[in-house]
């Protein structure tokens, strides 16, 4: 795939993929020099109907669609929506308008190096010219003093940040125009698009509405992160995982208008960092995707216990900051990263299923579902991947719902059966009395269950199979 060109005035091709907006973007900036303009969006069935797709995702990918239409429009251009297998369908739009080139945001998942292999294979003397746009620093190109990529992420973010990530790139004020003699498909219409989402909606996609959010989160609430973001109850945290996901904002811009003085904007940007982080593990060690990233872990006899797995995915474990988390994720199609970690450590530790288990079902339920990230995270809790938290750290769900949700509230908004069961008993209520119980309005074992396991037990449990099982 290249990554640099000359001048032309041919017709060329747009194919956007998770870079679905206009402003800084690289292959859209380039590919604007073209006499005749082709925007692509190619609807994966692969991907839209795999059962790693949340109907939060599909969702958000109709209004992103729809969105970067409409900005595309206002720039004397139009998106061509079309259905089919990349490989069968660029080369033969590419064939069909005469095209000399097919600009893409280069992707880091092995999915999208597999299809990307494909497809340039398929253009055959069509130049398929990769940009910078997906990570902010593209991976290859931040490493250690050996020349080897990091696995460790401080040292990694030490030199990130270090690194010179360009200027951000206006939005075109307007495009070469579109060929004649193609026609897309409707999005509102398509069936690929459509799904029902989660009980409470998420907000807009697409790009007016994430720089909405970005504005909204960079007028104040980001001073607060460093003190907030962990707290389950309060609103402390950006939100713009999805849009960071779909490449409606463009990351770099989004760390760039951080002022890294301030210690909330600064714990914000090293957020950023960690994104880049994982893309940059993903792209290097693509086998990280299915199996563990250190070797030693890989052979794991995990316990393959399907009850306690749906107990865990319903939200109905016993632990109830827990079940809040797993609920919420189910109800909003987003769950707070600090629950996140709380229910991953859960499964993978307290219950011992496969970390592979619980990152499936996030990537079919989450509105974000950023595979590297999400694969990052998951394996930073189970313990087998790079930078990942020691085994024998294993976190207590009371604990952590006491010190995270000293008042209940996250609690009470997603498990209402202990609504009126005060703090900090909400956080085990298996402790209340009878009487307790029946005053409180919540009868554990009838309205509410016991706890699936014994944490004090699991952990221990936990670590014994660690010791006679790891490598």
């Amino acid at each position: 795939m290249s990554s640099h060109r000359e001048s032309s005035t041919s017709t060329e091709i747009m194919w956007f993929r998770r870079d679905l907006r206009v402003t800084d973007h690289p292959a859209l900036s380039q590919a604007a020099d073209a006499a005749t303009l082709l925007c692509l969006f190619v609807l994966d069935e692969r991907l839209l109907t795999s059962s790693r797709m949340s109907p939060a995702r599909i969702i958000y990918l109709r209004h992103a669609l729809a969105d970067l239409s409409a900005s595309l429009e206002d720039r004397d251009n139009r998106l061509v929506v079309l259905t089919g297998d990349p490989a069968e369908v660029v080369p033969r739009v590419a064939a069909q308008v005469g095209a000399e080139r097919v600009h893409v945001s280069v992707d880091h998942s092995p999915f999208s190096t597999r299809r990307d292999e494909a497809v340039g294979d398929a253009l055959d003397d069509v130049e398929l010219v990769g940009h910078g746009g997906v990570a902010i620093a593209p991976p290859g190109s931040v490493l250690t003093g050996s020349g080897s990529v990091y696995k460790v992420f401080t040292p990694f973010h030490r030199s990130w940040k270090e690194e010179n990530h360009g200027d951000v790139i206006d939005a075109p004020a307007e495009l070469p125009p579109a060929p004649d003699d193609i026609d897309g498909e409707a999005i509102s219409d398509h069936d690929l698009l459509q799904a029902d989402g989660p009980e409470e909606a998420w907000p807009d996609g697409g790009e007016q509405a994430a720089r909405a959010r970005l504005d909204t989160w960079l007028e104040g609430a980001v001073d607060s992160y460093d003190d907030r973001r962990d707290h389950l109850a309060v609103d402390g945290t950006s939100r713009l995982s999805p849009d960071l996901h779909f490449g409606v904002l463009s990351a770099r811009e989004v760390w760039g208008r951080l002022d890294r003085r301030n210690p909330g904007q600064k714990a914000f940007a090293t957020e950023i960092a960690w994104r880049d982080f994982y893309l940059h593990v993903m792209d290097e060690w693509p086998e990280a995707a299915t199996s563990a990233f250190r070797e030693e872990y890989r052979e794991l006899p995990w316990r393959d216990d399907e009850d306690e797995f749906e107990v865990w995915a319903a939200g109905q474990t016993g632990y109830p900051v827990v079940d809040a988390a797993m609920r919420q994720l189910a109800t909003t199609g987003w769950m707070h990263n600090r629950a996140r970690m709380i229910v991953a450590s859960f499964l993978c530790k307290d219950l011992l299923i496969d970390w592979r288990r619980g990152e499936s079902h996030f990537l079919a339920n989450l509105v974000d579902g950023d595979v590297s990230s999400n694969n990052g995270g998951w394996q930073w809790a189970a313990g087998t991947g790079t930078d990942a938290q020691p085994f024998f750290r294993i976190f207590n769900p009371v604990t952590q719902g006491k010190r995270f949700d000293p008042d209940g509230e996250y609690v009470r908004r997603y498990v209402p059966e202990l609504a009126d069961v005060p703090a900090p008993a909400i956080h085990e209520p298996w402790t209340l009395s009878a009487d307790e119980q029946e005053e409180h309005g919540v009868h554990i074992g009838e309205d509410y269950p016991e706890p699936i396991v014994d944490h004090s037990e699991a952990r221990e449990r936990a670590l014994a199979w660690f010791d006679e099982h790891k490598s």
